[in-house]
């Protein structure tokens, strides 16, 4: 059949750059750590979604119901879970959900969930799977993320008036005794004691929009090392950035010469290990990623580095007495952004942030518990 004989809309492809197009994508998402979950708005082909999650792709993230109806029909695996993940919420009969996330998976098991009440934003084409709407402008404002999201919270019946307090409400994270155990033992094996200035410092971000430059992390430890004989530098990362860690602090040896041991090594950790490793530091300093909040939950000082996202917006939200500091580029009119595109194309909300000023910013956190 010639293609001008084909019934048209008809989806065409070369099959050959298909596939190889397909073998590149998995390759370059499996050497940076990271999971793909492609929308499926891009082709809306059940077809193409299982050969990408053959390939290696967590499933297909849809915009809406009818596109998840019909991948689901078509077999692909990752809607297949979430569907039985529906099943299940929807056996637990729940009175209430909320849909603090709002995007389309969060959406969609909300209302698989066939809770009584289902509460979440306003969302473009999405809005009719809740029973109770909150208006959430388009736009970035200069508004805590938890003072946005306790506007969910004002829907439910009953819920006290007044908004959220930092004191009353700052964020939690329950102490693991295991956990702390666990680290004790690895400072104790690497002759880290209670004498030491123990400082975490997270490289890792979730994107390239947040990722603070290696160089710059460098010059950080290194100075941070310099400061103290009684400092000991603990480097933290995501699975994905662990070889950059490891650079970071190999570099820093260098810079430190006789005094390259005050950078240790404890191995991974999970979460729980984390908030016990910052619990018994004096500080925490990271970009704004999930550890930075983690950090929040222990009275640990606290250095939040900030590009595309603001203060305002992200910090971490606990008592005001306890030390936090952040350290942004103040007046770019390209922040907040949306961190899809740099719009100057030279991400300088990070790239001009200097490894001095968070150094500065490190050393007031630390004055200020003394």
């Amino acid at each position: 059949m010639h293609r001008d004989e084909i019934p048209t809309p008809a989806l065409l492809l070369d099959l050959d750059r298909f596939e190889r197009n397909l073998a590149r994508m998995a390759a370059h998402v499996r050497a940076a750590g990271k999971n793909l979950r492609p929308h499926a708005k891009t082709h809306r082909c059940p077809e193409i979604a299982r050969r990408q999650v053959a390939a290696g792709a967590l499933g297909v993230a849809c915009a809406k119901l009818g596109e998840a109806e019909v991948m689901a029909r078509g077999g692909v695996r990752g809607l297949l879970d979430d569907l039985a993940l529906g099943r299940r919420l929807r056996t637990r009969r729940f009175d209430l959900a909320i849909d603090f996330h709002g995007g389309p998976r969060a959406s969609l098991l909300t209302w698989l969930s066939r809770a009584r009440v289902r509460i979440g934003y306003q969302v473009l084409g999405r809005s009719w799977i809740y029973t109770r709407r909150i208006a959430r402008p388009r736009e970035l404002r200069r508004r805590h993320s938890v003072v946005n999201q306790w506007d969910l919270l004002e829907a439910i019946d009953g819920w006290p008036a007044g908004g959220p307090d930092p004191v009353r409400d700052a964020v939690e994270m329950a102490r693991d005794p295991a956990a702390d155990a666990r680290v004790a033992q690895r400072l104790t094996a690497l002759g880290v004691t209670a004498r030491h200035e123990l400082v975490v410092v997270h490289v890792s971000a979730g994107n390239p929009f947040r990722r603070w430059p290696e160089p710059a992390f460098t010059t950080l430890v290194a100075g941070l090392a310099a400061a103290s004989p009684q400092r000991r530098i603990v480097l933290s990362s995501g699975p994905s950035d662990k070889g950059a860690a490891s650079q970071i602090a190999a570099r820093a040896r260098q810079l430190l010469g006789t005094a390259a041991d005050r950078v240790v090594d404890v191995g991974g950790f999970d979460l729980a290990a984390l908030r016990a490793l910052v619990e018994r530091s004096r500080l925490f300093i990271g970009g704004d990623t999930g550890p930075l909040h983690v950090a929040a939950t222990t009275a640990t000082s606290i250095v939040g580095i900030y590009g595309p996202t603001e203060p305002a917006r992200s910090a971490p939200w606990r008592d005001p007495r306890l030390a936090t500091e952040s350290v942004e580029i103040a007046g770019l009119p390209c922040r907040p952004c949306d961190q899809r595109v740099c719009e100057p194309g030279d991400f300088r909300c990070l790239t001009t942030l200097k490894p001095e000023d968070v150094l500065s910013a490190a050393e007031r956190a630390m004055s200020a518990r003394r």
